[in-house]
């Protein structure tokens, strides 16, 4: 796996172990080994630009099934361009070449930044125009098409997820548009109150991270005689907007305050992506069903968030 300590990696590395065996899930990131996924089974420090060193790692590692998450966030995408195409293009293009040459199959997340201002956005359908004004989801657009492309061309098995904002009390926020969602939780545990950088009524489609996971391993464990769109299905759990999901919270922090403190730049981007994904092709072609809404996924991520906070304060 490719960017194993970052949101998605930091808890897929585990749940992989789990399931396969910790020996049998080699973590990587261009970091030291992060979130302690090196005390537990394989862990390599690898740059996914270098083309080299991903061969050598598959080679050595004797790799069948790269889950390739390495890749620079919607936000700082925006403020490093060249940067973001150099490793969310260059590093997936390096990838697909090593699992040609090498037989792996991979997998590779999409987003809703995928899709533009032009694209319908309540439902967005599975197969619609596709014109990002970020270059995330320029980045994203085109790894899709390269993973058909690698698919249709040279038989490699690509398999990929469009994920919506993505929710989690484990890893902190990596410079998204959805990051409110998950800042959200820990200023009103640890303040009372919190200034939502997105304005109010804006509507984006949402997931607890449990279901991320698990999608990403019912994908990749699907019959792929089943699967006409690989790269990428469309997945959703929840619609949410800040003064829905502050809402959600006074269920259980009574006290907690939303304001607002609009930035500009998150702002468009939000404004650009869909308000809900229409996920039945995921559902009817691998029996994709989400198992959190607004109402579960809060009182877990409460729950987990104070249990840290309390084991933390005991060390």
């Amino acid at each position: 796996m490719t960017g194993a300590a970052g949101q998605i990696g930091s808890e897929l590395v585990p749940a992989l172990r789990a399931a396969y065996g910790d020996a049998a899930v080699v973590a990587s990131d261009v970091k030291e080994d992060g979130h302690g996924l090196g005390e537990a089974g394989p862990y390599i420090r690898l740059d996914c630009t270098d083309a080299q060193a991903v061969a050598a790692a598959v080679r050595e590692q004797r790799v069948d099934v790269v889950y390739h998450l390495a890749a620079l966030l919607s936000a700082v995408a925006e403020k490093k361009p060249h940067q973001a195409y150099e490793v969310n293009l260059g590093g997936l293009y390096n990838v697909l070449e090593v699992a040609r040459e090498a037989g792996c199959a991979v997998f590779t997340p999409s987003s809703i930044a995928a899709f533009g201002p032009s694209t319908p956005p309540d439902p967005t359908p599975q197969d619609t125009i596709q014109r990002p004004t970020t270059m995330y989801g320029v980045t994203k657009v085109a790894g899709e098409l390269l993973c058909d492309y690698y698919h249709s061309a040279f038989g490699v098995d690509t398999r990929g997820l469009r994920y919506p904002g993505l929710i989690s009390y484990v890893a902190p926020p990596g410079g998204g548009t959805t990051d409110w969602a998950v800042e959200i939780f820990h200023a009103a545990l640890e303040h009372g109150e919190y200034a939502c950088f997105l304005a109010e009524g804006t509507q984006l489609d949402m997931m607890y991270m449990p279901d991320a996971i698990r999608a990403a391993m019912e994908l990749m464990e699907a019959d792929a005689d089943r699967l006409e769109h690989r790269n990428a299905f469309n997945v959703t759990a929840m619609q949410l907007t800040p003064e829905r999901l502050a809402g959600a919270i006074r269920e259980h922090v009574p006290e907690f305050r939303l304001t607002y403190d609009v930035d500009p730049v998150k702002q468009r981007i939000a404004e650009s992506w869909p308000k809900r994904l229409d996920d039945s092709a995921a559902r009817e072609e691998w029996g994709w069903s989400p198992r959190y809404d607004m109402e579960t996924m809060t009182a877990d991520m409460l729950e987990r968030l104070r249990e840290r906070s309390a084991a933390g304060e005991a060390r």
